[in-house]
């Protein structure tokens, strides 16, 4: 029997996206309710209830609703929404953070979908602070760009509305000027951080895709490593990967420069250490689709680990 998957908030950007990846899928039976239905709490509680793995595709508060009406204790639930990243009896979902987090998905209830900015900031730091070569104290700075997709269907809605007085002729702007965006509490919590990075995000004027960025004053260090040494950790990390690529030290060092777009519509994270050893300084960057690894193409990542299905099924 294919197991049943019920998408809450599938009318939204990356359920709508869930929804189409799933349901071209011939293994999996996607539960579907009506326009009608699908506003109603009575039909919504039931497709909860029936389902194999509900994944929640909500606004904050709303998701936590939902998993509050799932009452049948065999019924798993993946949350793509920023609700439970950082909540006691929630796994966070990001596949490749831990040497063991492939196992703890695959055997959870509850798994917590990861922030796109945040799986680009992981990705890239979390090794290091294993590693030892960046401390858990280290002030850390974060620079990043997304595609208005990132900001759901109000921020789609605005950018592609050419007669908006708050968007017309913006090609990029600068956000959460108050410093409390959502997903650093993840970046924080997940990668053993002392102190939230100061973190600098942007929007720009294109649908999709993603880059973020994190400098570092190697000198700072106290194991003063080498741009090599920072590449030769995230090369071994990731060796073996499938979704996530290292570029080699010669391949960045010939770029003059690196599109947002680069992974645009791909399911995978690629990352680079540019640098120089003789003012020693680094550049850490992570290019993916924020819709992509960022959004429903992890949420596939983790449904499949969760079934104990190979988990790059329907992603490459």
């Amino acid at each position: 029997m294919r197991p049943r998957v019920f998408i809450d908030g599938a009318a939204g950007t990356t359920g709508l996206e869930l929804r189409q990846r799933l349901e071209a899928r011939s293994d999996l039976q996607v539960i579907r309710l009506s326009d009608s239905e699908r506003k109603a709490v009575d039909a919504r509680t039931q497709a909860l209830n029936e389902a194999d793995i509900a994944i929640l595709c909500l606004p904050d508060a709303a998701a936590r609703e939902a998993a509050n009406l799932i009452a049948n204790p065999s019924v798993r639930v993946l949350d793509a929404s920023s609700a439970h990243r950082v909540v006691p009896g929630w796994v966070y979902g990001f596949a490749e953070l831990e040497p063991d987090q492939r196992s703890r998905i695959a055997s959870a209830g509850r798994v917590a979908n990861p922030g796109c900015y945040a799986t680009a900031f992981l990705a890239l730091v979390r090794p290091l602070v294993r590693a030892g070569l960046l401390p858990s104290e280290y002030p850390l700075t974060v620079n990043a760009i997304s595609g208005y997709s990132g900001g759901g269907r109000s921020m789609i809605a605005e950018f592609e509305d050419t007669q908006s007085p708050d968007c017309a002729g913006t090609a990029a702007r600068i956000y959460a000027l108050g410093l409390a965006h959502k997903h650093t509490a993840e970046m924080q919590a997940h990668c053993g951080l002392a102190h939230p990075p100061v973190f600098a995000p942007s929007v720009g004027r294109f649908y999709r895709g993603m880059l973020l960025e994190v400098p570092l004053q190697l000198w700072s260090l106290p194991m003063n490593p080498l741009v090599a040494d920072l590449h030769r950790v995230l090369s071994d990390t990731y060796c073996g990967e499938r979704l996530v690529e290292v570029a080699g030290l010669d391949d960045a060092g010939e770029l003059k420069s690196l599109n947002v777009e680069t992974l645009k519509d791909a399911n995978g994270i690629k990352l680079y250490v540019f640098g120089n050893d003789k003012p020693h300084q680094a550049r850490l960057v992570a290019v993916l689709d924020n819709l992509g690894k960022g959004a429903s193409g992890a949420a596939v990542q983790n449904l499949n680990l969760m079934l104990g299905l190979p988990e790059t099924t329907g992603l490459v």
